[in-house]
């Protein structure tokens, strides 16, 4: 099956669960930025994070920008989401040493280092809304459960994986985000502290092959669960270049006559999708006319 996400409530809606295959998506992520192994997972967890958040929105033109800054040879990640689940993102560092904790995981805590988790949410209004907190763990899914808790205050376990084979390419993505609702009863409350305490991993759950409505049917056995919608999601990049174009113009006539005579051209290069757009000199003298008129 395609790429998807698992919109769904349990217990009469007292808890709301999101849960995605994003196994093709991180792998066209790779095929575009060609990242070595921990750029790879620590992408590929933004993106299905990205992609989940974006099922979360609530308007067509809503967009989602997660961002990661760190002083750790990653550097940081970029990911935008719209409420279509359509994601695209980058690592400002593709390639980077790899890290082994004495587990012999990946180490994303020591690639991505010490900064800040940003969360933007552009929802039509005059400025978006935006939340930060400190990078916990640089795990992604710890910081994104201390994000919830602190700037959204909503209660909720994120997990997130990416199971790689020995070639360096993806073998399995997803991820999961369940949300307590204000009327969960204690007992709900007390079954997912003890579910979630010794359920198996989710990357031992993904490597076993389940699928996101099996990973369900583990967290909430023998809940009233109510499946509302099954979201597609893709990586997806909207760049063009009308845009590109669009782009050019907005610098203003003094500042184009000055690339064209310094330059006599102009190269913009997409970070979402590795497209790079020329504009040679004929371009460039278009663009001024069209200004100028």
């Amino acid at each position: 099956m395609d790429d998807h996400i698992i919109r769904a409530t349990v217990d009469e809606g007292s808890v709301r669960v999101f849960i995605a295959d994003t196994t093709n998506l991180v792998n066209e992520a790779l095929k575009i930025h060609k990242t070595s192994p921990i750029p790879t997972v620590a992408l590929g967890r933004m993106l299905t994070a990205g992609s989940i958040m974006g099922a979360m929105l609530k308007n067509d033109t809503d967009i989602l920008t997660l961002n990661i800054r760190g002083d750790g040879p990653l550097k940081g990640i970029t990911v935008t989401a719209d409420s279509r689940s359509r994601v695209k993102g980058y690592v400002y560092e593709p390639i980077v040493e790899t890290f082994l904790k004495e587990s012999g995981k990946l180490d994303l805590g020591k690639a991505i280092g010490f900064g800040t988790f940003t969360v933007i949410k552009d929802l039509g209004l005059k400025e978006p809304v935006s939340g930060q907190i400190p990078i916990i763990s640089g795990e992604i899914a710890d910081d994104l459960t201390y994000y919830f808790a602190k700037s959204e205050q909503v209660p909720s376990s994120v997990a997130l994986s990416i199971l790689l084979d020995k070639g360096g390419f993806v073998k399995k993505a997803g991820g999961f985000i369940i949300q307590l609702m204000p009327n969960a009863s204690d007992d709900m409350v007390s079954y997912l502290e003890n579910k979630l305490a010794h359920l198996p991993s989710l990357t031992s759950m993904l490597n076993e092959e389940k699928s996101p409505k099996e990973i369900l049917n583990i967290l909430f056995e023998n809940k009233d669960i109510k499946i509302h919608d099954i979201i597609p999601t893709s990586y997806y990049c909207n760049c063009s270049r009308e845009k590109v174009e669009k782009a050019l113009i907005s610098v203003g006539i003094n500042e184009l006559e000055d690339i064209l005579k310094t330059d006599k051209k102009a190269n913009l290069h997409c970070h979402f999708c590795n497209k790079d757009y020329e504009f040679n000199e004929e371009d460039l003298n278009n663009l001024i006319i069209k200004l100028k008129n």
